[in-house]
This record gives C-alpha cells, sequence and structure tokens, in this order.
C-alpha cells in the first residue's frame, strides 16, 4: 500500500496545493496494466530465485495519470542511497517500461525528454525501443571512492550512473530497461587559443597531453542530474516537504509524483547536466601528493562558444584549460568540470534582458549597479547557489585541490566546507579581461570575490568609474 502523501503547507497566499484525496474526486484514471495482484506478487517473487525481480513491461496502451497517488510505483524496486554495494543500493528506474516498478520521479536525459516525446509523436521511435548497451561502458575506470557512500558528499549524480551495464547485468538480462546517466569517454580538444599558446610559447607541445597541431588529450565524462531529495533539501535548509512543494508549484505542477509520492526519495529533474574534462591521468586525482589543478565554470553561451566581450567567462576557461594542460605535463592532472547553468542557471533570456537593463539605465552600464540590474530583472542576482556544485568533485574521488581557477567565494567555500582541500587561488589575469568585461569584474570583486595580487584597490571610487560600452539603444521603456 502506497504512503499516505504528507501534507504540505505554504505560507503563500496563493492557492493550496490538492492533495491526492481531492484530486482523487476530480480524476479516475484507468488501472495500470501492470498492478499486480497479490498472486501475480507471489508469482513474482518465486521466479526472482537470484534476488532480481522480474521486470514488469508496461503496455503503452493508455495514460497513467500520475496525479493519482497509485497510478505508477505501486511496487518500486528499493533504493538505499548511499550504500556502497550497487546491488544493496539498488538501479535507478526511470524509464517508461517499468510503471509499477518504477522508483525515480522524471524522466531521463534531463529536458531533452521533450525531444524524445517528439520523436515518438512524429512515428519516428518506438517507444518500447531499449537501448543496445553492450559497448557503452566507460573506456577507462573512475571510483569507487569512498565519497560515493555518503549522502552529504554525492546527492545530485548517480555514482553507479557510469556503470549499469557492470553494476546490474542482471537485471538487465531479465528485461530492465535501465539507462546510464553518466558516459565516459575520451577526445581531442582543438582550441585556438592552445595554438596561439604554442605560437607564443606558454605552452609546449609533448605530443602527449597536447600535439604539435594545438590539439590536446582528454579524457571526459558527461553526467546527468540524480537528486536525492532528503538530502537536497538538508543542503538547502528546508525541509523535503517544502522542497517538493516548491518545485511542484515553479513547475506548473509538471511532477504532480512530488506531492502524491512522497515515498519516492529520487528525481531526475529537467535541467542541464555537466561535464567534466581531464587532462592527465585521472587516477591520479584522488592521491594528494599529486597536482592537481581545477576549474569549475558555469555555462555561458554567449562568451564560451561565440565570444563575447561582455563578460570573462571564455577567456577564464581557456586560460583554466591551459593551466590543466601544465599541470598534466608536469604529471599531476588538470579538471575542468563544465555546468549547464546559463546565465547563472536564471536562463539565456534573462541574461540579455539584464544586459538590456545594463545599457539602458541611467548613467550607462555600470559597476556600481551591475548586481543591482539582474536583480531588478529576475528578482534575485543568482539561482546557481553552490550548494550541489561539489558533488562531481567527490564522484571523482577529490580530496585536495592544488591550484583552483576561479575567484568566486561562493564557489569556494561550497567545495572547502565539504572537506576538500584548496591549496592555491589563481585569478584571471587581468590582460586577459575583455574591455566591455571590466564592469563584470570590477563589481564582483568589490562585492567579495577573490582579487588574487591582480585586483587589489578596488574600492567605491573605482566602482563609481568603470563604464561600460554604449550601443545607443536609448531608454524605450517609458516609466
Amino acid at each position: 500500500m502506497v504512503e499516505k502523501a504528507e501534507q504540505l503547507t505554504t505560507s503563500s497566499s496563493t492557492s493550496e496545493v490538492e492533495t491526492p484525496e481531492s484530486l482523487e474526486t476530480l480524476i479516475k484514471p484507468e488501472s495500470p496494466s501492470t498492478t499486480m495482484s497479490p498472486n501475480k506478487k507471489k508469482q513474482r517473487t518465486e521466479e526472482a530465485d537470484d534476488g532480481i525481480p522480474v521486470p514488469e513491461i508496461t503496455q503503452m496502451d493508455y495514460v497513467a495519470l500520475t496525479s493519482h497517488s497509485g497510478a505508477f510505483g505501486n511496487d518500486p524496486l528499493p533504493i538505499s542511497w548511499g550504500h556502497p554495494d550497487p546491488l544493496v543500493r539498488g538501479p535507478v528506474i526511470c524509464t517508461v517500461r517499468h510503471s509499477s516498478q518504477r522508483n525515480a520521479i522524471g524522466a531521463h536525459s534531463g529536458s531533452y525528454c521533450i525531444y524524445t516525446g517528439l520523436a515518438v509523436a512524429a512515428g519516428k521511435l518506438n517507444p518500447d525501443y531499449v537501448p543496445n548497451l553492450k559497448l557503452t561502458s566507460p573506456v577507462f575506470q573512475i571510483g569507487p571512492h569512498a565519497a560515493w557512500a555518503d549522502p552529504k558528499k554525492v546527492a545530485s549524480i548517480d555514482p553507479f550512473g557510469h556503470i549499469v551495464t557492470d553494476c546490474y547485468e542482471k537485471y538487465l538480462e531479465k528485461g530492465f530497461d535501465i539507462r546510464p546517466t553518466i558516459a565516459v569517454t575520451k577526445a581531442h580538444i582543438d582550441l585556438p587559443e592552445c595554438r596561439e599558446a604554442i605560437a607564443s610559447g606558454r605552452l609546449v607541445p609533448d605530443g602527449k597531453i597536447l600535439l604539435p597541431s594545438g590539439q590536446s588529450i582528454v579524457a571526459k565524462a558527461a553526467i546527468e542530474p540524480v537528486w536525492y531529495l532528503p538530502e537536497i533539501a538538508r543542503r538547502f535548509g528546508c525541509t523535503e516537504g517544502t522542497l517538493r512543494q516548491s518545485i511542484f508549484r515553479m513547475t506548473n505542477g509538471m511532477y504532480p509524483e512530488l506531492i502524491t509520492r512522497p515515498d519516492i526519495k529520487i528525481f531526475l529533474p529537467p535541467i542541464g547536466g555537466l561535464t567534466i574534462y581531464m587532462w592527465g591521468d585521472p587516477d591520479t586525482i584522488p592521491d594528494e601528493d599529486i597536482e592537481l589543478t581545477c576549474r569549475v565554470h558555469d555555462e555561458c553561451n554567449g562568451s564560451d562558444v561565440f565570444g563575447s566581450d561582455i563578460c570573462t567567462c571564455r577567456p577564464y576557461l581557456t586560460h583554466a584549460i591551459e593551466e590543466c594542460i601544465k599541470t598534466a605535463q608536469r604529471g599531476g592532472c588538470g579538471i575542468v568540470i563544465y555546468f549547464r547553468k546559463e546565465g547563472r542557471s536564471l536562463g539565456e533570456v534573462t541574461k540579455y534582458l539584464v544586459y538590456n537593463t545594463r545599457k539602458r539605465q541611467e548613467g550607462g552600464d555600470s559597476a556600481e549597479n551591475y548586481f543591482n540590474c539582474t536583480e531588478q530583472v529576475a528578482g534575485v542576482q543568482d539561482t546557481r547557489f553552490q550548494a550541489l556544485m561539489p558533488d562531481p568533485l567527490h564522484f571523482l574521488g577529490v580530496t585536495k585541490i592544488h591550484n583552483f581557477i576561479s575567484m568566486s567565494d561562493m564557489k569556494y567555500n561550497a567545495i572547502v566546507n565539504t572537506g576538500i582541500k584548496i591549496e592555491n587561488r589563481i585569478e584571471i589575469p587581468k590582460d586577459l579581461v575583455p574591455e566591455d568585461a571590466q564592469v563584470e569584474i570590477t563589481a564582483k570583486v568589490f562585492h567579495g570575490y577573490n582579487a588574487g595580487k591582480a585586483y587589489q584597490g578596488i574600492d567605491a571610487a573605482e566602482l563609481k568609474k568603470v563604464k561600460g560600452r554604449e550601443y545607443g539603444y536609448g531608454n524605450v521603456v517609458k516609466e
């Protein structure tokens, strides 16, 4: 019997979220064809001699309304998050084929799950298709590490997400559709900045880490978020009920299971994931005696990809890559963790609206009002927070960073508060800061970013003085 949904309250003056009981009076969904009778459950137990359940395959001839508490996950596979043994911990089941045994809310592939729906609607994808994962296993090993068994260190990614074909081989053989949430591979990275660094003598090709062509050889891992909700709530200083209700409200009720299924603790949110790029030998990462250089970078499409000069994002990123290559050539390892948190996790549209506000405000684009403009448009300065950011570091087994390529105190504090030591903090060189990005760097240093040696002496007078480029937009919005 599914647990009764907990009562979630809010201090908001808006209408309360409906409880499962009130929804039940409005909606009578069809009973899923995978709902099991007592006899069927007994049969399943008898067939599962190896301790692995028999998969229940959902027939796609009905729509189960998950606003009803019994419409999915009638018999979810148990998960013991934080257990070091993956078989005891249990697999994450979040595919559409096993609705009665599903033990996670959401869908795989983050926001891209919508495109999967479009592919099904267009008749290009069979919804019953199960991927062939035989040749997809990691090309190098990551872990296991002690942090995998500590939810306070790993709660926003599945530490076994890259080795499901190994850990859950018998589940797959029985017909379970279990998807990896981490993919591990290798690649060559070709950046014009690396070619320029070779030409200037800052980088020297060694044929192993850096080729004469300017290409560098990396190991990399793509990671989709998998949240353990009790720990996510703890990190944000709220109850699990508040967290569930807040996500439910701000997604316009997209995930009713957050309300109706408090017993389901795993959530695959519809957000961007992250990619880890590693130069050098990843096996050295846990060794505190071997040099480790790291940058945690949040996505900025305009700068990172197209070279917009209103911010320091691309030059700081490419500087970090250069330092990672040098570290790897010295026998250490360099890491760049690239989060999909566009526009401080406010999104690119909001970011561009802020740009317009900055350029049109009275007095022009100024360092003094840099953060105020974001808050004026978005209501908040930053929604990246950083409470979840250290998880991929713990996934890699990081316990000490020798060179942290970042000026952000928020990132620094988040990392060291989880027990990782940071030896040196490295600011972006002044000659790499674009002209129009002087507003950003001045405002950030004045408001507390680590100034290092390069940015000392930024005071209130300097804050007032620094102005950005004018485009002549004019203040077209009348008050």
